[in-house]
C-alpha cells in the first residue's frame, strides 16, 4: 500500500509560529488529535497569511480557498507541548499553489508532523476561481512555479 511521503524545499519557508498544544486537544490515545492538528494548521495559515498583510477576503469577494490537505504524522505531541510551525509556499500556478508546513517540537528537535495545504483563489460574491492577484505573487519571489 502506497504512503503520503512529504518534503518541501528548505529555502522556500517565509514564516514560523509556536502553537502549544492545549489539554482539549488529546484524543482518547493520549496524544494530539487528528482533528486538532488540521485546527493547528489553519491557524498557522491564517496567522502567515496575516503577517504578509493577506487579507481572508478582499473587498470585491476575492480570497483563498482550501483545496485539499494532506498530513503525516512522524511523532505524538502531547499536552502543553510547544510546537513551531514552520510554513512556506510552493508550486504556484495561475489560480494559487501549496502552503507547506514543517511542525517540530524545540524542546527535542522532534519532527512532529509534515502537511501541504492546496489552495486557489477564489471570489465569494460570484462564486469562481480567479488568477492568483499580482501582489500576492510578489510577495514570494523565490517561488517555484508549474503550469
Amino acid at each position: 500500500m502506497a504512503r503520503l511521503h512529504l518534503d518541501f524545499p528548505e529555502d522556500q519557508y517565509y514564516y514560523t509560529t509556536p502553537l502549544t498544544v492545549r489539554v482539549t486537544d488529546i484524543n482518547a490515545g493520549n496524544h494530539l488529535g487528528n482533528d486538532s492538528m488540521i485546527s493547528m494548521i489553519s491557524e498557522a495559515r491564517a496567522r502567515f497569511l496575516f503577517e504578509f498583510g493577506v487579507p481572508e477576503t478582499e473587498r470585491d469577494g476575492t480570497g483563498i480557498i482550501v483545496t485539499d490537505l494532506a498530513t503525516t504524522y512522524r511523532a505524538e505531541a502531547h499536552a502543553r507541548d510547544q510546537l513551531l510551525f514552520e510554513v512556506g509556499v510552493m508550486d504556484f500556478n495561475k489560480y494559487g499553489g501549496d502552503i507547506t508546513f514543517r511542525v517540530t517540537r524545540p524542546r527535542d528537535k522532534v519532527l512532529v508532523a509534515m502537511a501541504k495545504s492546496g489552495f486557489v483563489f477564489f471570489n465569494y460574491k460570484t462564486s469562481q476561481v480567479v488568477a492568483m492577484p499580482e501582489e500576492f505573487r510578489n510577495k514570494f519571489s523565490r517561488v517555484n512555479w508549474i503550469d
